[in-house]
């Protein structure tokens, strides 16, 4: 799963996110999904959420755990 839809994202999940600095290099942070941002169903760039440390930024892949 590619994180582009709400449904597939729930709280709790371990996600890779881009940061906003990060954008250009690409650089993926994992973490657990605390909140989800975007409102939307679906997103091209990815579902904006905020981790449980704090970090907000939007999902590049949902990990197999």
């Amino acid at each position: 799963m590619d994180g582009k839809t709400r449904s597939d994202i729930r709280a709790g999940m371990h996600v890779s996110i881009v940061l906003k600095q990060d954008q250009r290099s690409g650089k993926l942070t994992k973490g657990i999904v605390k909140d989800i941002l975007t409102n939307s169903n679906k997103h091209p760039h990815g579902i904006k959420v905020r981790l449980t440390n704090g970090e907000v930024g939007r999902v590049k892949e949902i990990c197999q755990i």
